[in-house]
């Protein structure tokens, strides 16, 4: 029999819906949801909007004041108990004399807090676990940086039918329509820092910003792997002051300062290369060590190839363009090169929408 009820069910469903409000700007905090229920009726609701600002259960016991006692509180995640930026939100909860909470995921960061013994020691009903999986997914970034020390690893590509990623000439705007380069923002106003490689940056010198008009969102951190210091001083990352720029470079190397660019020494690994071959997962740490919960690579093939192999991402975004490019278009979407079928890289579909005349899939490495 089920600890939960359907009513349990909606109540948490409409919790997780808040918790989405903040997809954008929470970062390095989790997005959380709350919901108060008081003789079925909702009295209080509110979501974590901004890091060093109230939790998603202040808000909510702000909105229903009085009517919190006795109610049922539906969390996303496990309350703080702990006092950091904010005062802890489990206290908060045992004072507005609220009778249960209900829990979607633990949160291992809190369990030194005893937010969950503090409040059942106070006489309030705590339960765990309803919709614990759809509460991780939405914050999948944070619970792998929390759990793991790493941060969560998209990697964005585009191609053509036949596989092609650019023209013989190099020309590759824009082999997708309007509708995936749109899409592709929000990803990116997701992520905690953008990571590309100096290759990338010398063909098509991009921005790596986030262009949305509509939504509120904070700048990622832009990531350029440059071992050998070739970022030009007139390139937009170096000029526009639009959004902070980590210049990753080998630790061989010295690195002169360059306007706001940010340097980051990292080990070598491998031969040298247009991805900079700097250690990757050295840079995930450093990254996981500054609070990025998502990274989002958008780079070139070699640099992709390298994070496939080396078992660093967690996600592909892979956009497919209903058009041929031929025989004379560059074919590399990836540098991978298995020995046998057996050893090819698998993927599994987790996702594949429409957008516009494309497609975007959204795949994860088979366990």
């Amino acid at each position: 029999m089920s600890l939960f009820s359907a009513d349990d069910d909606r109540h948490m469903r409409h919790a997780l819906s808040l918790a989405e409000r903040g997809l954008t700007t929470t970062q390095p905090n989790p997005r959380v949801g709350c919901v108060l229920v008081r003789e079925g009726v909702v009295v209080g609701e509110g979501w974590h909007q901004r890091a060093g600002e109230a939790h998603a259960e202040i808000h909510a016991l702000r909105m229903a004041g009085e009517r919190a006692f006795g109610a049922t509180a539906f969390v996303t995640l496990e309350p703080c108990g702990l006092h950091g930026r904010t005062p802890p939100c489990a206290d908060a909860l045992i004072q507005a004399g609220v009778a249960r909470v209900v829990i979607a995921s633990e949160d291992r960061f809190q369990h030194e807090g005893g937010a969950i013994e503090r409040m059942r020691a106070a006489g309030i009903q705590v339960q765990l676990g309803l919709l614990r999986d759809a509460a991780r997914e939405l914050n999948i970034g944070f619970f792998k940086r929390v759990e793991t020390g790493r941060p969560f690893v998209r990697l964005k590509l585009a191609m053509s039918l036949d596989g092609r990623t650019a023209l013989a000439s190099g020309e590759s705007k824009w082999i997708t329509g309007k509708a995936a380069r749109a899409d592709v923002q929000h990803w990116r106003a997701r992520s905690s820092a953008i990571v590309t490689g100096i290759g990338s940056v010398l063909t098509d010198d991009p921005a790596l910003t986030v262009r949305l008009s509509d939504q509120a969102f904070q700048p990622p951190l832009r990531v350029i792997l440059d071992s050998h210091v070739r970022l030009p001083a007139h390139s937009q990352l170096a000029t526009d002051g639009l959004a902070p720029v980590l210049r990753c470079h080998a630790e061989h190397v010295p690195a002169t300062p360059l306007g706001e660019v940010e340097n980051l020494a990292l080990p070598a690994q491998g031969a040298t290369s247009s991805h900079a071959g700097l250690d990757l997962q050295a840079l995930l740490n450093a990254l996981a060590q500054r609070g990025c919960n998502e990274i989002l690579f958008e780079c070139g093939p070699t640099l992709a190839a390298s994070v496939l192999s080396q078992g660093l991402c967690d996600e592909l975004l892979l956009y497919v363009a209903p058009v041929f490019l031929g025989d004379q278009a560059r074919p590399l979407l990836l540098g991978l090169n298995p020995s046998q079928l057996a050893n090819a890289l698998r993927m599994a579909v987790v996702e594949h929408v429409g957008m516009g005349d494309d497609i975007r899939l959204r795949l994860r490495p088979r366990c």
